[in-house]
């Protein structure tokens, strides 16, 4: 199973609950970084808020569990206004 796989397995369940929908899952790698992108939707209108709201909903669940190896960055971003 792909990382993308395990991180949504372990993490949309939580997403949903709280109203958000869970867009995209990607693991990648700029330069020297690996990043951890979660993007979300909602109807209405995303803030900056709402992807801090999830990351801090997520960001222990993925920590208990440590599915990848690798030191990365988590990156909760909107599918509106993409990732930085």
């Amino acid at each position: 199973m792909k990382i993308e796989e395990k991180i949504r397995n372990l993490v949309e369940k939580t997403i949903t609950d709280n109203n958000y929908i869970l867009d995209q899952v990607v693991y990648e790698k700029e330069g020297s970084i690996n990043f951890l992108r979660i993007i979300i939707d909602k109807q209405g209108i995303m803030e900056v808020e709402d992807c801090v709201t999830v990351s801090n909903l997520i960001n222990p669940i993925i920590d208990e569990a440590d599915p990848i190896e690798e030191n990365y960055i988590l990156d909760v971003c909107s599918k509106e206004k993409g990732c930085e």
